[in-house]
């Protein structure tokens, strides 16, 4: 970011094409998480669910884009999330981030995040924060 950080300061979101089988296949692969909820239909259904839905891991990795385009990964000092509900296969999350507050700290200005993961309908999906150095 080149702007001045200030408490208020929001983040670019980021808006997450619609989850697909394909999406959820290839996170599976890439992450190695393989439980069948979340790329076998008949599995999710025997668990009493309508379809699939996405692995919280992937929600995860799309907010911490949102800090990544924000910060230098070696100004990142803490990232941390709640999961809060689940991402179903089709669902278009938005990721989004504000901060919250400034502090000194160890000689360094830090900067807390708030984070957000929600869906088209309101639902958020994922909450967390994060504090990364800035100057």
């Amino acid at each position: 970011m080149t702007a001045a950080i200030v408490p208020g300061t929001v983040l670019d979101e980021l808006v997450v094409p619609p989850i697909s089988r394909t999406t959820l296949a290839l996170f599976a692969g890439a992450s190695g998480d393989h439980h069948p909820i979340h790329i076998d239909l008949d599995v999710a259904r025997s668990a009493g669910l309508d379809d699939v839905f996405a692995h919280g891991m992937l929600s995860m990795a799309y907010l911490a884009r949102v800090l990544t385009d924000a910060f230098p990964i070696e100004r990142i000092r803490s990232y941390k999330v709640r999961f809060a509900a689940v991402t179903p296969v089709h669902g278009r999350p938005t990721c989004t981030g504000a901060v919250r507050e400034i502090q000194e700290a160890d000689g360094e200005r830090l900067a807390t995040l708030d984070l957000t993961v929600t869906l088209a309908d309101g639902t958020v999906t994922l909450a967390g924060e994060a504090v990364v150095a800035v100057d």
